[in-house]
């Protein structure tokens, strides 16, 4: 059955894309949202920038307090969990000899701003091995913290992994590190809209997402939430007027205005919500595209014939899943199936293995997934 709302995206005709985690497109909604914002800023540069575009920040960042459980004087609103998370590594301060704790599900860009960190003052990323198959949250929280020592200065874990595409015990984790009083960074993309998050109450030091995955906001709209026990330690990456032009001081406004940009992504956030939670609604969202990726992994588990990563469980993966396939080149398999299927679905090598990770939003259905298998089969039959 094709999906209901395969037209509100508008896709290029021939192509499965199933890789929505990576570099997710907005819906006709959204785009047309960041339209008009680019309209009234380029009909007006000058009142939009002086007279508005303050007021008009407050608003998206209310809007998305809101959506993600915190304060709006909690907010940072950024390009991307990218830039977010190279904030937090200046924010922290380490010495020779300390340590940063990151598990073996990370992100390769985060596991690269840490140790580049770290190289910097003669301190080191400790990447600590969790458990297959990931089936009991406090095993993961005891095999994540058994790499604690008295050196360790923060800790860093995705809330949804990029590689294993796993949903990790966030509020465990949390736990754990306020008794051994550390604190805690989490890379939480994939998680804004794949799950309903409760930022105060996971109680976390910096949480960096971007909004362009799972909640389909613009290309460059992103956050960082800054506990306000750690307001005082972030500091801009670009030193500007410290506030919009106009604008009342505040330290959100030393991020507000990094320079002259164009605000359009982040000020369509609200756009991006309002698609979710009034058209489609949060739960059909969410409970359509797990079961889509549900039906993915039986049927890759079966054409693969590999141990799966994790129990069959929405509490270890929602909206992706990553599933094991036999072993190989990656890349080459990745790059056959764009160029002789024209389907966008990454392919990773992690810890020995080679995972195909398949993405599913809205515009997604069981017709796409049978074109992946289908392709896998005949690549299979077709070595080169």
């Amino acid at each position: 059955m094709a999906s209901p709302w395969k037209s509100a995206w508008t896709l290029r005709p021939g192509v499965t894309y199933l890789n929505h985690g990576s570099f997710g497109p907005s819906p006709h909604a959204v785009r047309e949202a960041q339209r008009r914002w680019s309209d009234e800023l380029e009909s007006d540069p000058m009142d939009f920038f002086v007279h508005r575009l303050e007021r008009c920040l407050a608003e998206t960042r209310d809007r998305l307090a809101k959506f993600v459980g915190c304060a709006a004087a909690d907010l940072l609103l950024l390009d991307n969990a990218t830039v977010a998370m190279n904030l937090v590594a200046r924010a922290v301060e380490l010495r020779a000899g300390d340590e940063v704790l990151l598990t073996d599900h990370e992100y390769g860009a985060v596991e690269r701003i840490w140790r580049t960190t770290c190289e910097r003052v003669g301190a080191r990323v400790v990447i600590q091995p969790l458990p297959l198959p990931l089936e009991d949250p406090d095993e993961v929280v005891r095999a994540l913290f058994a790499g604690v020592t008295d050196r360790t200065r923060l800790v860093v874990f995705s809330h949804i992994s990029s590689p294993t595409a796993v949903i990790l015990p966030a509020r465990q984790i949390c736990a754990e590190a306020r008794r051994r009083e550390l604190p805690v960074c989490i890379d939480g993309p994939h998680a804004v809209a794949m799950l309903p998050l409760e930022l105060r109450e996971l109680d976390c030091d910096f949480y960096c997402a971007s909004c362009h995955k799972w909640l389909s906001a613009p290309f460059g709209s992103g956050f960082c939430y800054v506990h306000p026990r750690r307001r005082a330690t972030i500091q801009p990456l670009a030193i500007s007027w410290g506030e919009t032009p106009g604008g009342t001081p505040s330290w959100q406004g030393e991020f507000d205005w990094m320079g002259t940009r164009d605000p359009s992504a982040n000020l369509s956030i609200p756009a991006a919500i309002d698609f979710l939670e009034r058209d489609v609604g949060l739960e059909a969202f969410r409970s359509s595209t797990h079961a889509l990726a549900q039906y993915a992994r039986g049927q890759l588990l079966q054409l693969g014939r590999q141990p799966p990563l994790t129990a069959d469980d929405l509490g270890w993966y929602g909206s992706m899943v990553s599933v094991p396939i036999a072993p190989g080149d990656a890349h080459a398999l990745q790059e056959r199936l764009w160029h002789e299927h024209r389907i966008e679905a990454l392919v990773k090598s992690w810890q020995g293995r080679r995972l195909v990770r398949v993405s599913c939003h809205l515009y997604n259905d069981e017709r796409d997934v049978e074109r992946l298998l289908d392709a896998l089969r005949r690549i299979e039959r077709e070595p080169r």
